[in-house]
């Protein structure tokens, strides 16, 4: 059996962790061979390709990017590399003539939904979710979230001590659109006192109370962490936006940091190495299977799968019952 391989969207750590525990395990256990895609779908659409050995796998785990490299080309979409030609056919007639009998798709959303309307072509696909986000429907956690997490809670970690020392409120800005969970998880673990996600509203004013309440206990600096996608102003940063309304509010020194790409760069963790290397084999598992058309999911302790089409257009979001958001009220966090 001959297989491709990809990666799209944008890049996190794991991604080569993927692709290593995909390719080993097809080329070592079930002696497949392997074809890597270069530059996500751009990749498919100009045979930009080459054959992976064992050797090519080679210091993988512990990098970061992806040695595929990737792009944001969405085959069903107008633009791209290229333009002038029915993308998903052109596809199509690339595969057959490279001979893969299956594409892995690692990536995000878009990628799911693309991986989903190849399925729906009739290419056989199985795909691996891929993102820092952790917003992708139907796994538990996505690879390249823990490392996001650890990342954003080291950057908190050491705000506090600016923060203490200066007696500011100290802002910090994780990524996160859509969803919260990075600055749910990080805030949280990083002992933030104010926590603001895209999908519960706040009122700057219950901020700046929380803040100037806990001046009048004799804790004079505060630490304010916010998702990239909360509601501002629309000309602002959310960061900015944040640091100038609590200042105005309460009359406390207020700075803002925003954490940006440094949060999809570098080494995974060990948690995600390891969930990285369990879901390229249970992908390669599902291609010797001759079970097409899934994503690679993790539920509970377990690695399984479920249906590309379930997957697709839907997103995982933070919502008012999550464990940490009901514990984090009750300990005086305030989520706006």
């Amino acid at each position: 059996m001959r297989i491709g391989i990809l990666t799209s969207g944008g890049d996190c750590p794991g991604i080569n962790a993927t692709i290593r525990g995909v390719c080993k395990t097809a080329i070592n256990y079930y002696g497949m061979e392997v074809v890597g895609i270069h530059s996500g779908f751009q990749g498919l659409l100009t045979k930009d390709v080459e054959s992976i050995t064992d050797k090519s796998l080679s210091g993988l785990l512990n990098l970061g990017g992806t040695m595929l490299g990737t792009s944001r080309e969405k085959p069903f979409k107008k633009g791209g590399v290229v333009s002038d030609v029915d993308k998903p056919s052109l596809i199509l007639q690339n595969i057959r003539e490279l001979g893969l009998d299956c594409v892995v798709c690692i990536g995000g959303n878009g990628t799911q939904k693309t991986a989903a309307k190849l399925t729906a072509m009739g290419i056989n696909i199985v795909s691996v979710p891929k993102t820092i986000d952790n917003d992708i429907w139907g796994t538990d956690i996505s690879f390249g979230f823990d490392s996001a997490v650890t990342i954003a809670t080291d950057a908190i970690d050491r705000l506090h001590s600016t923060a203490s020392s200066h007696k500011r409120v100290m802002v910090i800005e994780v990524m996160g659109h859509k969803a919260g969970w990075i600055a749910l998880y990080s805030g949280m673990a990083g002992g933030g006192d104010v926590i603001l996600v895209p999908e519960i509203a706040y009122d700057i004013k219950n901020i700046g109370n929380t803040i100037l309440e806990r001046l009048k206990k004799g804790k004079p600096y505060s630490i304010v962490v916010v998702a990239e996608g909360i509601r501002t102003d629309g000309r602002k940063r959310a960061a900015e936006y944040i640091a100038q309304e609590i200042e105005y509010e309460t009359g406390i020194e207020t700075r803002e940091t925003v954490l940006g790409y440094i949060q999809r760069g570098g080494s995974p963790t060990p948690f995600d190495r390891n969930l990285s290397t369990r879901m390229g084999g249970h992908a390669t598992e599902l291609i010797a299977k001759g079970e097409f058309g899934r994503m690679v999911a993790l539920k509970g302790d377990d690695i399984a799968s479920i249906p590309l089409e379930e997957v697709a257009g839907k997103l995982k979001l933070v919502t008012q019952d999550h464990d940490l958001v009901i514990q984090g009220r009750r300990m005086g966090i305030c989520f706006g």
